[in-house]
C-alpha cells in the first residue's frame, strides 16, 4: 500500500472526501453482494432444499459476526477519533486490541459451532432430512472457519479508519475472482473434480477469505507502509487494559445490537420454515439480492463513520453534519432505484435464483413488498454509522433493538390475517420504514449541540 491511498478526511473539500474513501467501499461492498449471489446462484442449481440448508446454516455465521462487530466497530471508530486528534500511537494500541479479540472470539466461535453443529441446526425444526444435511455441512465449514471473515473485517475497519478504502477493495476483488472460479468447480464437480454440492460452495467461500484476510495483512506489513497503524505491530505485545475497555464501550452495543437482530431474523426464520423449505429459500435469496441496497448502503455507512469519527476527534461538528447532507442524500436516491427495481421486476429477479413455479411466485411477492422499504433500510445504515463515528453506539442500539424487536409480534399478528406468509414480509418492510425515520431524527438532535457527549 502506497502512502497517497490515505486520505485525510479532516480537511479538504467534503465531497471529495467522503466520494474518495466511499467509492472503494462501496465498490468492496458490491464485490461482497456479487460474492453472495453468485454462491446463490449456482446452490440454486441443486435445489430449493439446498438453498434453504445454505440458508439456514448461514444464519450462525451472520449470527457470528456480532462477535466481530464489536472489534470491528470499537477499533474503527477508536482508531479514526485517535488520527483525528494526531495520536498514531494510541490508534495502534486500539488497533492491537481490536485484533486480540477478533482472535480470541473467532476461535471461541468456531468451537462451540462445531462441537454443536447438530443441535443448532436442529433449533430452526427443518422438518427435511435433505435440508438438514446441507445446512450442517456448510454449518461446520463456514463457522469452523470462521476467523478468516473476522480478521477481514476487523482489518477493514483499521484500514477505513485511516481513509485507505483502496486496499481493502482489492484484496475483495482479488477474493471475488476465487470465489467465482471455485464455486462451479468445487460445487458442480468440474474436470477432476469431485461433485461436493453444498460442502463445495462451503470450501470456496472460506478459501476466499482466507485469501482477502491475507491479502491485507501483506498490505499491512510492506517495507514502506510506514504510516498504516498496522506496520510492525506486535501481536505478542501487551497492551493497556484502557484500550480494550475503549474498544467494548464503543463495539458492545453494536455487538449486541448484530446478535439481537440476527437472533429476530432467527426467529422470523423458524415462523417462514412453516411455510415449507421454499419460504426458507426465498427468505435466504431475498436476502442476499437485498444486499445490492444493503452491503451499498454499509459501505456509505462505513465511510461517513470514519469521516464523522475524525472529524469530531478534529472538533469539527459543522464538518460533520455537512457530510452527514451529502451521504443522506447520495444513498437515498441509491435505496429509491432498488426499490424501483425490485417492485417492476420481480419476476425476472426472481427466476435467476429459482425453477420451480410455487417458489418463484413467494419470491415475486417478498420483492414487491420488502422492496418497498430499501430506502429507508439504506438511510438507516448510513445514520447508524454516522452516529456510531460520535461515540453514539448506544442510542443506535436501542432504537434498533426495540423496533427490530417489534417485527416478531407484527409478524404473527399479520401471519393470522389473509396474508399468511406475506404478513412476514410485511413486518420486515414496515419496521424498515419506522426505523429509517427515526434514525434521522435522532442525528439531527445529537448534532444539534457543538459536541455531543458519548
Amino acid at each position: 500500500m502506497s502512502r497517497n491511498r490515505q486520505v485525510c478526511l479532516t480537511e479538504g473539500p467534503i465531497l471529495k472526501s467522503l466520494v474518495t474513501l466511499a467509492v472503494p467501499i462501496m465498490a468492496s461492498s458490491f464485490l461482497n453482494t456479487v460474492y453472495s449471489i453468485t454462491d446463490m446462484a449456482w446452490i440454486g442449481l441443486l435445489g430449493s432444499k439446498a438453498v434453504a440448508g445454505v440458508g439456514v446454516g448461514g444464519m450462525y455465521v451472520w449470527l457470528s459476526q456480532g462477535l466481530s462487530s464489536l472489534a470491528r466497530m470499537g477499533a474503527q471508530v477508536n482508531v479514526a477519533q485517535s488520527f483525528g486528534r494526531g495520536r498514531k500511537d494510541e490508534a495502534g494500541e486500539y488497533a492491537r486490541a481490536a485484533l486480540h479479540l477478533t482472535l480470541l472470539f473467532g476461535a471461541l466461535f468456531a468451537l462451540v459451532s462445531v462441537v454443536f453443529t447438530e443441535e443448532l441446526v436442529a433449533a430452526f425444526h427443518l422438518g427435511d432430512a435433505e435440508t438438514v444435511r446441507y445446512a450442517e455441512n456448510y454449518m461446520r465449514i463456514t463457522c469452523g472457519c470462521v476467523i478468516f471473515s473476522y480478521m477481514t473485517v476487523v482489518l477493514t475497519g483499521i484500514y477505513t479508519a485511516q481513509g485507505d478504502s483502496k486496499t481493502p477493495l482489492y484484496a475483495n476483488l482479488i477474493g471475488l475472482v476465487i470465489n467465482m472460479i471455485m464455486d462451479p468447480v468445487l460445487i458442480l464437480g468440474i474436470g477432476p473434480f469431485p461433485k461436493l454440492e453444498v460442502t463445495g460452495a462451503a470450501l470456496a467461500t472460506v478459501s476466499a477469505q482466507f485469501i482477502v484476510m491475507l491479502v491485507m495483512i501483506l498490505g499491512a506489513v510492506k517495507k514502506h507502509n510506514t504510516d498504516n497503524v498496522l506496520h510492525g505491530i506486535r501481536l505478542h505485545s501487551r497492551t493497556e487494559g484502557r484500550f480494550y475497555r475503549g474498544v467494548f464501550r464503543i463495539g458492545f452495543p453494536t455487538a449486541v445490537q448484530g446478535t439481537v437482530y440476527c437472533m429476530i431474523s432467527m426467529v422470523l426464520t423458524r415462523m417462514v420454515a412453516v411455510f415449507g423449505p421454499g419460504a426458507v429459500a426465498v427468505q435466504r435469496v431475498g436476502g442476499q439480492v437485498e444486499a445490492v441496497s444493503w452491503n451499498t448502503a454499509d459501505g456509505f455507512a462505513a465511510a461517513i463513520n470514519a469521516f464523522a469519527a475524525q472529524n469530531y476527534g478534529a472538533g469539527q461538528m459543522d464538518r460533520v453534519r455537512k457530510g452527514y447532507r451529502i451521504s443522506f442524500f447520495s444513498i437515498a436516491i441509491w435505496g429509491t432505484l432498488i426499490t424501483l427495481a425490485f417492485v417492476l421486476l420481480p419476476g425476472p429477479i426472481s427466476r435467476i435464483f429459482f425453477h420451480e413455479a410455487d417458489v418463484i411466485g413467494i419470491s415475486v411477492d417478498y420483492m414487491r413488498i420488502v422492496g418497498l422499504s430499501e430506502a429507508f433500510m439504506s438511510v438507516e445504515l448510513m445514520t447508524v454509522g454516522a452516529l456510531s463515528g460520535l461515540g453514539r453506539t448506544k442510542l443506535c442500539s436501542m432504537i434498533s433493538i426495540v423496533f427490530t424487536g417489534a417485527r416478531i409480534p407484527l409478524a404473527v399478528a399479520l401471519c393470522a390475517t389473509p396474508l399468511a406468509l406475506n404478513g412476514i414480509w410485511w413486518a420486515l418492510t414496515l419496521s424498515s420504514m419506522v426505523k429509517g425515520v427515526l434514525f434521522v431524527i435522532a442525528f439531527n438532535r445529537v448534532t444539534a449541540s457543538r459536541q455531543p457527549t458519548k
